[in-house]
């Protein structure tokens, strides 16, 4: 499953690139990771009071709290992808379980 998804994300992200003449260079993904964690880090500051909301409601502040999870999620897969790493061992050697994929 982790490795489908990579599959998936890495499609609409090269797609995405292309179209928008984004070059995806090795620090591309490590910084894009980084932006990420910023951005839940700004979605999370507004849920849990620490930021403006701009007049959110809960259910805009809970969409945008999981669109960027979803952002950080995809872009932890394409980090993963492009540098081939085999996160379902990873997890068994850092968690101690087998993930169910």
């Amino acid at each position: 499953m982790l490795s489908k998804l990579k599959r998936q994300f890495e499609a609409a992200s090269a797609a995405y690139a292309v179209e928008h003449g984004i070059v995806r260079d090795p620090d591309w993904y490590i910084l894009k990771l980084q932006e990420e964690v910023g951005e839940l880090t700004q979605a999370w500051n507004k849920v849990s009071g620490r930021g403006r909301t701009r007049a959110m409601s809960p259910e805009e502040l809970g969409q945008s709290l999981a669109d960027e999870t979803a952002d950080l999620l995809g872009h932890v897969l394409l980090f993963a992808h492009h540098n081939d790493l085999d996160l379902a061992a990873a997890i068994e050697r850092k968690w101690r379980f087998a993930p169910d994929l």
